[in-house]
């Protein structure tokens, strides 16, 4: 018998597995290292290399050859592995030497070392359970995390050096703290220096970070886990610079904001990137490792705030600076200190800088997303074929990595060579047509049932949004849609709408958001009316539906809250109900500090106390998983406490020991199922 779509989206963990990521391309350009699991229903993640020349591939490392079927993971990887959404198992992560010759991974808190020309792991001995091992650019030895101490291990002799010792429970050295991870895409807190004789090391000391617990009330003999949670408004951890020789030399390297975003330590020096705590100023500074002086080389302001852009800074072969930088309305490309792409061209990521060939990702239409190269004061388009596409760039070959909507999965190519994609097919095509809706015209994406013949009869609407800033739903890629066409499939007409504060569209249209999360129900609403007028006698808006996770959570249960008159029901799912209970970094840069009075527009918590009678005949479903330690359980229970008070009906769905990811197979398949069955009986759906 055929597995049922709910079943195999959570089998497959979103049709993710099987499919190639994390590549690294050799400095010749010969070989492509890369991770794959060997199906598509397979959570064990293996080592793979390309050889270009001959398009085969080479499995490198198989754990389940090295005995670890059973993953024991230590609680610091679990939470990596939380905060980078990481679902599958395995080599989940790994790092190479400069010339792409040793790679060196961890694997159920061990540590281990394979050459990748002759292919298998060896197991190195390590002081304790590993997180985040690094190979030196030398390729002589690997540094790595373990109760909060930065070791090297030299690999020839197995000698292990204690760098840098935490100074008590609440000291790590050569972690990412929660802010970094969460919000700012840092997930490490150490650099080796190019030539491997020292590190750039990140001391995190969360004394200051006020004290959460996450318990499980269904198992009440277990002790609540404790958490340091930066809530709006409270204290950030500690974050310090200290430049580590393997002499044991420790020179601090100071700088003044709050947030430490990134470092980037090359042939042309150390250099870092510094945040204010208002995040409106960026500031990227050199430092001397020798003495840890600093020297400002680039400072940005924005009355709103500014964007973390990956990949930056880098340096050209001659060590102009490659940077991202707002100006005349556009995220442009930066080279030295000129703009060198037009502001209709909104520049993404910087993907990789080879010689004088700088590789990045832009957007001319929000829904499309491209690879382009600057060279020699020249931009070039590299992929033009619709869709969304990601890349690599080393040696002078290019990896293109491309979803689209005609085409499935995720294809990667190298020059003539190609890596297969192994992730299984959903059973299902996504009948989906890309709009401008509404009056503020915005991304959208309509999809009707495969046997809907367009006015046959309306149909009941089902809202599927995110909806949140710097977060896009409404992309050219098959795989955005597969679980909105399986909504579809089962009567209702899906939209899908990004609204102000998604990229794609230039800082402007995402900076609408400051001070006011309602306007994305603004849009919701805009966007919903647009797609009627688009589609007559198709979308019966007297039966729509929401449904939403995180942010999404948070619009889906604003939307009955606000606007019973558009939306009937709703499928709130790990929603923010109260900013204050949310993390600073990402709270304060849309709603600044709670002081300043912007929390109150945007809480749920008010809404739940007010209202008439229609309100009360909206029904709301709240799933949130006990064990969350991103938007922690406490957002839906004040929600519903508050509900209760008010006499209003509502329906809580606990997931006990679930966290933001619901990664378990068998809680992702009736997640679906459960949700299905409230908007049917809500709407009055019968069939």
């Amino acid at each position: 018998m055929t597995e049922s779509f709910p079943r195999l989206h959570a089998r497959t963990r979103r049709f993710t597995l099987g499919v190639p990521r994390n590549f690294t391309i050799s400095p010749d350009g010969g070989r492509v290292t890369f991770l794959r699991t060997r199906s598509g229903t397979d959570p064990v993640t293996c080592l793979w290399e390309l050889d270009v020349a001959s398009g085969a591939e080479r499995l490198v490392v198989d754990p389940l050859a090295l005995g670890a079927a059973d993953e024991d993971l230590p609680p610091e990887e679990r939470a990596r592995r939380e905060r980078s959404r990481e679902s599958a198992g395995g080599v989940v992560a790994y790092a190479t030497d400069r010339e792409v010759r040793r790679a060196v991974f961890a694997l159920s808190g061990d540590l281990y070392l394979t050459d990748l020309a002759s292919g298998g792991a060896r197991r190195l001995p390590a002081a304790g359970p590993v997180i985040d091992p690094r190979l030196d650019p030398t390729g002589a030895r690997v540094a790595y995390v373990t109760g909060g101490a930065l070791h090297v291990l030299e690999i020839d002799t197995g000698a292990d050096t204690v760098l840098a010792e935490p100074e008590g429970d609440l000291v790590t050295y050569g972690l990412a703290e929660f802010i970094a991870a969460e919000e700012m895409g840092r997930m490490r807190g150490y650099w080796w220096s190019p030539s491997g004789d020292r590190l750039l090391v990140a001391r995190v000391d969360e004394s200051p970070v006020t004290l959460w617990h996450i318990a499980d009330p269904a198992n009440p003999d277990r002790q609540p886990v404790p958490q340091r949670y930066p809530a709006a408004g409270t204290a950030n951890a500690e974050v310090t610079l200290h430049v580590i020789g393997l002499d044991g030399t420790h020179t601090a390297v100071p700088f003044e904001q709050e947030y430490l975003v990134t470092a980037a330590w090359d042939a042309h020096g150390l250099a870092i990137v510094t945040l204010s705590r208002d995040q409106r100023t960026m500031r990227l500074l050199s430092a001397d490792p020798d003495t840890g002086e600093t020297t400002l080389l680039r400072e940005d302001t924005d009355p709103a705030w500014l964007d973390i852009v990956a990949g930056v800074p880098a340096r050209l072969s001659d060590g102009r600076l490659v940077w991202v930088a707002d100006a005349d309305g556009g995220h442009r490309l930066v080279v030295g200190d000129e703009p060198v792409t037009p502001p209709s061209l909104q520049v993404r990521a910087v993907l990789d800088v080879d010689g004088d060939t700088v590789l990045f990702q832009a957007s001319g239409e929000p829904s499309e997303v491209h690879l382009w190269t600057y060279t020699a004061g020249t931009i070039s388009a590299v992929t033009t074929e619709p869709g969304v596409h990601s890349g690599r760039r080393a040696g002078g070959v290019t990896l293109v990595a491309r979803q689209s909507l005609d085409t499935e999965g995720t294809t990667v190519t190298v020059g003539s060579a190609s890596i297969n994609s192994l992730a299984e097919r959903p059973g299902l095509e996504p009948r989906v047509s890309l709009v401008r809706a509404g009056s503020r015209e915005l991304s959208t994406a309509i999809l009707l049932p495969s046997w809907h013949v367009p006015g046959s009869g309306p149909l009941p609407v089902l809202m599927d949004p995110y909806g949140g800033p710097h977060a896009q739903r409404v992309l050219s890629a098959r795989r955005m849609f597969l679980e909105s066409q399986w909504w579809a499939e089962q009567g209702f007409a899906v939209i899908v709408a990004d609204g102000r504060g998604t990229p794609g569209r230039g800082p402007a249209f995402e900076r609408e958001m400051l001070h006011d999360f309602t306007i994305s129900l603004q849009d919701q609403v805009d966007a919903l009316q647009g797609a009627a007028a688009l589609h007559p006698g198709d979308l019966d808006l007297s039966r729509v539906a929401i449904r939403g996770w995180s942010f999404g959570g948070y619009l889906a249960a604003l939307a009955v809250l606000r606007r019973p008159d558009v939306f009937h029901a709703a499928v709130a799912g790990a929603p923010v109900t109260d900013w204050r209970l949310y993390d600073t970094c990402y709270t304060e840069r849309y709603l600044g500090h709670p002081d300043e009075g912007h929390y109150e527009r945007s809480s749920l918590l008010g809404d739940a106390e007010k209202g008439d009678t229609e309100k009360l005949e909206r029904p709301l479903l709240l799933i949130h998983g006990l064990a969350d330690d991103n938007v922690v359980a406490a957002h839906t229970l004040r929600l519903s406490s508050a509900l209760l008070a008010a006499g209003r009906p509502h329906t809580v769905l606990p997931l006990s020991g679930v966290t933001h990811m619901t990664p378990q197979e068998v809680v992702a398949e009736n997640l679906l199922l459960l949700q299905l069955d409230f908007l049917r009986k809500s709407l009055n759906i019968t069939g």
